[in-house]
């Protein structure tokens, strides 16, 4: 796995040397936008619409938009002191009861190992976890942003979560249309407990697959296996701003050279014309 952040779990006075890895991957399948014509991959470039011209990322900075149009920009050495005055560690502030926290909350899940010095504290903060069934509630800054965290023991190994702050969590009230408890058919209430009861089991995550990816990803093997693949067309590759000026300078000196081919013949003629007229 790819090590994605290093730090420390800060534990009262004990600091834990810590690697982090993420325990998730997106498994979704993506498709790419294609030209229905020639079958062309499309581009999305950035552009300024104003400047009239591509940028690159070099050419981007931050800015936060306070008013419709009105702007302040972050450089990225400010945001870089704001996390270095915060530091590389996963503060713990409380340990809690799972169970007290709404799954609602969860975001991203991280592997946490020991760096080589702190494998003796990490084994001491897991075996602690483990025996009062508590798991911690943490604070952790990276990618530019401050996140809660829950850490707790996952198959013998720290595992953290990343957890909304309450503000982040909208507010059930302001969602419409949920029905008001009414009266209910008694017998109606008994079938649907009993069916839940009838479908109740325990959880086995291996049993759950992904049927629509399973099937998608079985068609496009058969689309491929049967030859029904397209295949790009070759861009053609166009001239920047410099070749057109030097095109257009070399065609200006090749136009003068034959206006001035063509003029010295007539001018040739006319100087005889006139030495005859002359003569007469």
């Amino acid at each position: 796995m790819h090590t994605m952040w290093k730090g420390s779990i800060s534990f009262g006075l004990v600091n834990i040397p810590i690697r982090m890895f993420a325990a998730t991957e997106d498994k979704d399948i993506s498709f790419r936008y294609l030209h229905r014509e020639c079958k062309t991959p499309i581009k999305y470039e950035k552009t300024c619409p104003v400047c009239k011209k591509e940028v690159s990322q070099d050419d981007l900075v931050r800015g936060y938009e306070y008013e419709p149009g009105r702007f302040v920009i972050i450089e990225d050495e400010e945001l870089q002191s704001l996390q270095q005055s915060r530091g590389r560690a996963i503060e713990i502030m409380d340990f809690v009861d799972l169970r007290e926290i709404d799954p609602i909350y969860f975001v991203k899940s991280y592997y946490l190992s020991p760096q080589e010095t702190g494998e003796k504290a990490y084994n001491l903060l897991r075996e602690a976890m483990k025996q009062t069934g508590r798991i911690a509630v943490a604070k952790i800054t990276m990618r530019n942003k401050q996140s809660l965290a829950a850490l707790r023991v996952y198959h013998n190994i720290m595992i953290m979560e990343t957890i909304f702050y309450p503000d982040e969590v909208r507010d059930q009230s302001h969602v419409p249309n949920i029905p008001v408890d009414s009266q209910l058919d008694e017998k109606e209430l008994a079938m649907a407990v009993k069916l839940i009861e009838n479908l109740s089991a325990k959880f086995d995550p291996a049993k759950y697959t992904d049927e629509y990816r399973r099937e998608l990803l079985a068609m496009i093997h058969k689309k491929i296996e049967g030859d029904e693949v397209v295949r790009a067309r070759e861009s053609i590759p166009q001239r920047n701003v410099i070749d057109l000026m030097q095109a257009l300078q070399e065609s200006l000196k090749e136009t003068e050279h034959l206006k001035q081919s063509n003029s010295a013949p007539a001018k040739k003629t006319a100087a005889r014309k006139k030495n005859t007229n002359t003569a007469v």
